[in-house]
């Protein structure tokens, strides 16, 4: 059960907001720092330092450092991100680096511009990655677009598209704003007045919302309708314990058990909530329809005996490309491809090594809840994790020996610590057809209390942001 993701991924797009300054104005006037408390569904789950400062030559750096405390079922657990962005006086875009530094290991990458073109360094399992990519068009003036937009007093219904490269997706995004409002607030004792402003996200079909002063400065961030980010003091910033549980906070609790979940044949469920036509995946095992303002949900478990026979690799030219490794799924690894043939023996038939791989990460894995961005490889080594951890390596294991794999998420039903369904991650394989497998629970075929509404990488699955903590659940079939 992990919310863990969508904390990291949703802090990352508040970059997109904007910083303290803005162009044609002497940079040091608003050299400092600011400090923001940061909020997932009015639960605290950390705080986050931004700092302006000037070097030599003019070069401007724009730091932030953000620290997430949470409680996930009662295991404490701490992640710290930061990044810093050099430009130079001109404006143009020097260098970004990003590190996440988690209780097991530390990720970096280092992006430089550099005959123009961008060189993207990632570090992630001991080992160092390395690629080209086009020169991104993000400018000092984007990381510092409401300072400058505020300046020219816009007006309702005014847009400005600003660009911002990620170095954890290695691409850049574009990011729409658009001011759709205005309103007055305290702030400082002083009635103030705000613009609102929503910004979309190209690539990540997520929507944020800022409340800006008319001097520039965001008082208040609120990307996806879940999680927010509000200016505050340095030290209310940093006043956080570990009172939130995530994982209960934003699970959808029923109000009875549900009698054998792993064994039931059949499940029909309500769901409400901002379910979208992307989250609606219907295929052999689960339909998932909308009826008014609800969705139904119904579910059958399938036979193991009608399943296809298919050996590896598998040369389906459509889904070979699930078969091939990625910046977190490293299964092109001498290390994964030696343990993944030495868990199948001689077997070529592809469900037969599915069914062995699940039975050997459920085996081989100490489950924890962790608050980390992990990777396959990472994960070989240590063997340790939640959910994400498990299906990871279970994908990165099946890849290295040519079956396509994704990843999926959505909830799954579990009874405690309160009954309920609780966002959670498995996988699906390719052996002639699709087919959804739990490593977690040793399901090979997942039971039917599996909602699936999301499949694909980091940047798939940031799109079920908006989802986390707002879904309700109703049985209806027992």
């Amino acid at each position: 059960m992990d919310t863990r993701l969508s904390i990291l991924q949703t802090a990352l797009i508040f970059l997109c907001a904007g910083a303290m300054a803005q162009e044609n104005i002497d940079p040091s006037r608003f050299a400092g720092e600011r400090w923001f408390g940061l909020y997932l569904n009015k639960g605290k789950v950390g705080f986050m330092q931004q700092v302006l400062s000037l070097g030599e030559g003019g070069r401007v750096y724009f730091t932030e450092e953000g620290t997430f405390r949470m409680n996930m079922s009662g295991v404490k657990q701490e992640m710290k991100v930061s990044s810093m962005r050099i430009y130079a006086h001109t404006g143009e875009l020097i260098s970004i680096d990003y590190t996440l530094t988690d209780l097991l290991s530390t990720t970096e990458f280092h992006a430089q511009v550099q005959d123009n073109q961008l060189k993207l360094i990632k570090k992630l399992a001991g080992q160092s990655v390395e690629r080209y990519l086009p020169l991104p068009q993000e400018k000092l003036k984007d990381t510092l677009k409401f300072q400058l937009w505020m300046s020219q007093k816009p007006k309702v219904g005014d847009e400005l598209v600003s660009f911002l490269f990620e170095p954890l997706y290695e691409q850049e995004l574009t990011c729409i704003s658009t001011i759709v409002g205005t309103e007055e607030r305290l702030f400082n004792g002083v009635t103030t007045k705000l613009y609102k402003i929503q910004t979309k996200v190209n690539i990540l079909n997520l929507e944020q919302t800022s409340y800006v002063t008319e001097e520039g400065l965001v008082l208040e961030d609120i990307a996806g309708e879940i999680f927010t980010m509000r200016l505050e003091p340095k030290e209310i910033a940093q006043d956080i314990n570990y009172s939130n549980d995530v994982l209960v906070s934003n699970a959808a609790i029923v109000d009875k058990p549900i009698k054998n979940p792993r064994e039931r044949e059949h499940l029909k469920l309500i769901l409400n909530g901002p379910l979208k036509e992307n989250h609606l995946f219907c295929d052999e095992r689960q339909q998932i329809t909308a009826e008014g303002d609800k969705f139904i949900f119904t579910a059958t478990k399938l036979n193991a005996d009608t399943l296809p026979k298919l050996t590896f690799p598998v040369q389906d030219e459509e889904v070979k490309r699930w078969a091939e490794p990625s910046s977190f799924v490293q299964s092109d690894h001498p290390e994964m491809i030696k343990t993944a043939k030495e868990i199948v023996g001689d077997t070529t038939d592809a469900w037969e090594a599915v069914q062995k791989i699940c039975v050997w990460v459920k085996e081989n894995m100490k489950t924890s809840y962790s608050a980390q961005l992990t990777n396959a490889l990472d994960v070989l080594k240590h063997r340790e994790g939640d959910c994400t951890e498990h299906s990871l390596l279970f994908v990165g294991l099946t890849r290295a020996l040519g079956i396509p794999a994704r990843e999926v998420a959505g909830l799954i039903y579990v009874d405690s610590p309160k009954p309920g369904f609780y966002f959670h991650q498995w996988a699906k394989v390719w052996i002639g057809k699709w087919i959804d497998v739990d490593p977690t629970f040793n399901q090979p075929l997942v039971d039917v209390t599996h909602i699936k509404i999301g499949e694909g990488d980091i940047i798939e699955q940031i799109k079920l942001i908006p989802l986390v903590g707002r879904i309700q659940i109703t049985v209806t079939e027992e």
